[in-house]
């Protein structure tokens, strides 16, 4: 029996690594088409030994900085790019949302493709694209006919889209699926339908997640910003204590985990919570709704803030070893505590959202999902906890803080979509004439109004 040879490196299972360097569970013969003692000898014949070079301590320095230096430099980047999109207002932040949300897509959809199949089938990458198109669409108008109803109905061109945009985005969705159905092609079904599987898979955890971090946006910066920085805060942290204490693993998907990093992390993330509340709560910047998509943190908004926002005092209760008489109590807003609990899932919770993706890197043999940010991985990997960070706070914040009442867009909208023709004039005429007896407006406008509406 011959011996194993030293410093001779050969690819693994026979499977040659594609142009990105990745490799995937779904290549190899299916549906009959190729024979896997014919692909395995063509694997062999590629094969080439390969001398490996052992660093030296020199080299191995030198990589090691210019990691460093790489990674810092971007880190900074990203950091100035994030609170100058957050200064500036909250389209700029509604815009990176939405390339971050792209950019995932694309990474994620890309660790399931399989280069040769993908050229065979031209129809697959175009068809990803129009799944995250087609998405995008319906949740986008979602969000703009709910938040800005006010616009949206009263305009000639959008009104028909408004009214009609779930038939449209269904539709779309249709000629999506029949598209899939007509260019399925023997010897690629398996590979075709795993690939429509993983798409609308990628819809769900990425784009449908990020659509309500979007909506948190409109609600008010400090739905998007408190829990974005309780993620932050808590990764930051569970690295800086798992070096500190860390004795103990905290799960095998993520080796590097430590029970006492994920304690300590949640420990200082809730002390930051407390913080950074304190400090958001006074500027209507942040606790106001968009009513202004031009607003920047230097001209602010102007709303009335929602109870939680709003400090109140608490007696505390008398207790036996107080001097008779003595009164205690405590000032402070309810969002405090509704920060704890953000900031509790931020550090119990959401890591599993990065040991989910972990995970999925080990099931395809991969480090990170991509290189779109250099020194980082892909961008992905930044944002594996956010996307379930942000979903929570959205439902969190409809369930026990959002104050429903009768807004100018669901008046219009009903009055709208609900009233005929003639019932919507009788509705102008009635307010007109309100609107003058209470003095708003002059008795002028109410015969302007009267006059008009007769010679219709």
């Amino acid at each position: 029996m011959g011996r194993t040879r030293r410093g001779v490196r050969f690819n693994h299972n026979g499977q040659i690594a594609g142009s990105d360097g990745r490799r995937s569970s779904f290549s190899g013969s299916e549906d009959g088409s190729g024979s896997p003692t014919r692909t395995r000898s063509k694997a062999q014949a590629q094969l080439e030994p390969v001398q490996e070079k052992q660093p030296t301590p020199e080299e191995e320095y030198q990589k090691k900085k210019a990691n460093f230096m790489t990674r810092t430099f971007w880190t900074f980047s990203m950091l100035a790019i994030f609170f100058g999109a957050l200064f500036m207002g909250h389209i700029y932040i509604i815009a990176i949302v939405t390339a971050v949300q792209i950019v995932s897509f694309k990474e994620v959809i890309a660790i399931a493709n399989v280069p040769s199949r993908a050229r065979s089938i031209r129809s697959t990458k175009s068809l990803n694209w129009y799944w995250l198109a087609t998405t995008m669409y319906f949740l986008y108008g979602e969000s703009v006919i709910y938040y800005f109803k006010h616009i949206v109905l009263v305009d000639k061109v959008l009104l028909p889209l408004a009214t009609h945009h779930r038939f449209i985005s269904f539709i779309l969705y249709v000629f999506g699926f029949v598209s899939f159905v007509a260019t399925l092609k023997a010897g690629h079904y398996k590979f075709q339908f795993t690939n429509f599987a993983w798409t609308h898979m990628a819809l769900y955890l990425i784009v449908v997640q990020a659509h309500f971090v979007m909506n948190n946006i409109f609600e008010g910066m400090i739905w998007f910003f408190l829990p974005a920085a309780l993620v932050i805060t808590n990764d930051i942290f569970a690295y800086v204590c798992g070096i500190a204490f860390g004795r103990t693993q905290l799960i095998k998907l993520s080796p590097k985990k430590t029970v006492e990093g994920f304690v300590g992390a949640w420990i200082m993330t809730l002390l930051w919570a407390m913080l950074l509340v304190n400090l958001m709560i006074r500027s209507k910047y942040f606790i106001c709704p968009v009513n202004d998509l031009g607003a920047t943190i230097f001209t602010g908004l102007e709303c009335d803030p929602n109870p939680v926002f709003v400090p109140r005092t608490y007696q505390l209760p008398h207790f036996f070893f107080l001097p008779p008489n003595t009164n205690m109590s405590l000032t402070f807003a309810p969002m405090q505590i509704h920060a704890l609990v953000l900031a509790s899932f931020a550090s119990l919770i959401a890591p599993f959202g990065g040991f989910f993706a972990s995970g999925l890197k080990r099931t395809f043999k991969i480090k990170d999902f991509g290189d779109s940010i250099p020194g980082h991985g892909g961008m992905t990997d930044r944002m594996d906890c956010q996307f379930i960070m942000g979903f929570f706070a959205y439902m969190y914040y409809h369930t026990f803080i959002a104050v429903h009442k009768v807004t100018l867009g669901s008046v219009l909208e009903t009055a709208i979509t609900s009233l005929g023709p003639d019932e919507q004039v009788e509705l102008v005429k009635s307010m007109a004439r309100y609107l003058g007896n209470q003095g708003v407006v002059p008795e002028t406008f109410l015969d302007c109004v009267e006059k008009t509406i007769v010679k219709r």
